[in-house]
């Protein structure tokens, strides 16, 4: 194949996929080096920038997907089914704090920094997808571990964790109290 029908056979790729595809994966495919498959993605990056189109085509850690442009979001929401709207509770946004910034994590760890219990809040972000299994920590009970998913990356308009914003010890402190003001609502109940 050539380079132009190779970026044509990404591209049918993607559409065709729906999801994010990985590098590694794309470049297996269409039989190319990863990084070479990489700037021919860099490239339908750049062409599907053009204002004049509708989608755009994303990198999300290492991975790729072809995108509607926010700009149309209204448009399209008018042919498609109303999306479920996530209802973020501030316990459920704590707990999927914790967990974006110490992946891989556990229940039981996610439990001690909070100081209550998050089965709901762990829950909610599996069922809305924003969170995933990344395997078992080994250790006694062999219990899972939680990280962020790729639909995180989507919903809060990051390409890669590395974009998240650094916390402050301010900011962590005030996570800290937050916690033990609601435990000692729940104490009190």
């Amino acid at each position: 194949m050539t380079k132009q029908e190779k970026k044509a056979a990404l591209e049918a790729i993607l559409f065709a996929m729906g999801d994010s595809v990985e590098l590694k994966k794309l470049a297996e495919t269409i039989e190319e080096e990863p990084d070479k498959t990489e700037k021919m993605l860099d490239e339908l990056i750049k062409e599907y920038s053009d204002p004049a189109r509708g989608i755009e085509l994303v990198r999300l850690e290492n991975a790729y997907q072809f995108v509607t442009k926010a700009k149309y979001y209204d448009t399209l929401i008018k042919i498609a089914k109303t999306p479920q709207r996530m209802n973020l509770s501030d316990s459920v946004i704590e707990t999927l704090s914790i967990i974006a910034y110490k992946q891989p994590v556990t229940r039981l760890e996610v439990e001690a920094i909070r100081g209550v219990s998050c089965d709901h809040a762990i829950n909610k972000l599996l069922e809305y997808d924003l969170i995933e299994e990344l395997g078992r920590k080994d250790a006694p009970g062999r219990p899972i571990l939680f990280g962020t998913s790729e639909q995180f990356l989507r919903s809060f308009g990051v390409k890669s964790l590395k974009d998240l914003p650094e916390m402050n010890t301010l900011q962590i402190e005030e996570f800290k109290q937050q916690a033990e003001e609601e435990v000692q609502m729940t104490l009190k109940i």
